[in-house]
């Protein structure tokens, strides 16, 4: 391993973020490294130094960078087609969608683009079905949210989030949500009236810092949807696809939702994919024009998707997520009280609360960044780990290794 040795910048990196700093919104604040390369669980950036990816672009780069079967894969269908809009039938949607339905064990998928765009349309579906289905007066439907969230970024569900970043200063706000505590089951069930048209949840929230609900939780929800006739909604954007060591985060209680919501991953990292998936007595209610997007379900996506669908339904990357998050855990349990206050860890993604005493979450990542390893800091005083489930555990190991350095100071 080669790694990055130093945090100082020189002369490319320098005139890169200079550059960037002229014409770019500044709607991020990156670290201080800019990357051309990756292959692996490696990356590399303008000064030839490499760097451990433990973030995976949130969770999009599950298969790490440049995996062979995708690239392969995406290039071919470069060469035949990319796009036809959803005006007409494309050769390469009907192995995504099915292969896709039959992954997730329901009857339908509707196919978008990013995550966020996953989430407005489960809304829609769910409001459709309160009103065809459910017999909801019309514009009365309301959505039971958790504290915490992090759902997107679009105003709808800025709206009702409690992450002032996110929330202020873009309203005004659309009603028709309300929020409970992120892990009371009952504070759900006091919420639900005969409006209510589902339960909208993480099943671990990841921005959160990997928050990870009480045991039974889940099963509760699915549960009390079941018996107050509300749809669950599970958003597995980023918990889902292999992260946890389940295909999803509600497997881990052996739980089925009406809805998946799923993105990041299901793109292979190569581009934006995101899809819906439910029955036919849910997603059925969305009728011709009622929904759609230029891009989502195109061939280049749709091909690409498909492969991620066959490569997770191998149970390959599960299982190594499971084994080496149980490692990963190990490791970082014994940070604990030595510069580290809780850890949180589900498979391959793990929530690490820095000692104040030590630093804020990016004071250590940028220290992190020093050292060779790319990690990303959330709410103050959290790293989180999520490094692409292709990892191995020397790789892990190491990563460790240089946390702890950065703990010791």
């Amino acid at each position: 391993m080669t790694p990055a040795t130093s945090p100082s910048l020189d002369t490319a990196t320098i005139r890169v973020i200079g550059a960037e700093d002229e014409h770019l919104a500044h709607n991020y604040n990156p670290l201080p490294v800019v990357i051309s390369r990756g292959e692996g669980v490696w990356v590399t950036d303008v000064e030839g130094k490499r760097y451990l990816d433990l973030l995976s672009a949130y969770s999009a780069l599950n298969f790490g960078h440049l995996h062979p079967a995708l690239v392969a894969v995406a290039q071919e269908q470069l060469q035949r087609l990319t796009l036809t809009s959803r005006a007409y039938h494309n050769d390469q949607l009907v192995e995504f969608s099915s292969g896709l339905a039959k992954l997730c064990r329901k009857d339908l998928v509707l196919p978008m683009n990013t995550g966020a765009e996953a989430v407005e349309t489960g809304i829609k579906v769910a409001r459709a079905w309160a009103y065809r289905v459910k017999g909801v007066t019309t514009d009365a439907a309301r959505i039971v949210v958790a504290g915490g969230n992090f759902h997107g970024r679009t105003t709808t569900i800025v709206g009702f989030s409690d992450d002032p970043d996110a929330h202020d200063a873009f309203g005004p706000y659309g009603p028709g949500f309300v929020q409970v505590p992120f892990g009371d089951a009952e504070a759900i069930a006091a919420a639900i009236d005969e409006n209510t048209a589902a339960v909208l949840i993480e099943p671990i929230q990841g921005e959160a810092g990997v928050v990870i609900p009480p045991e039974g939780f889940l099963t509760r929800v699915r549960e009390i949807c079941t018996e107050k006739n509300v749809l669950f909604i599970a958003d597995e954007i980023q918990s889902g696809l292999g992260r946890v060591g389940e295909t999803f985060a509600c497997d881990r209680e052996g739980v089925v939702p009406d809805v998946y919501l799923l993105g990041k991953a299901l793109g292979g990292g190569i581009l934006p994919v995101s899809a819906v998936v439910a029955d036919r007595d849910v997603l059925g209610v969305i009728k011709p024009g009622e929904h759609g997007s230029t891009f989502g379900g195109n061939p280049l996506a749709a091909a690409v998707g498909a492969r991620v669908v066959e490569m997770l339904a191998s149970g390959e990357f599960q299982t190594r997520a499971k084994a080496l998050g149980e490692h990963l855990e190990a490791k970082l349990e014994g940070l604990v009280g030595n510069g580290v206050t809780a850890v949180r860890v589900a498979g391959l993604w793990a929530g690490v609360d820095i000692d104040p005493s030590v630093g804020t979450g990016r004071e250590v990542a940028e220290r992190l960044l020093g050292r060779g390893v790319l990690v990303k800091d959330t709410h103050g005083s959290t790293i989180r780990i999520a490094p692409p489930l292709t990892i191995r555990a020397t790789e892990l190991d190491w990563a460790i290794e240089q946390l702890k350095v950065v703990l010791a100071g």
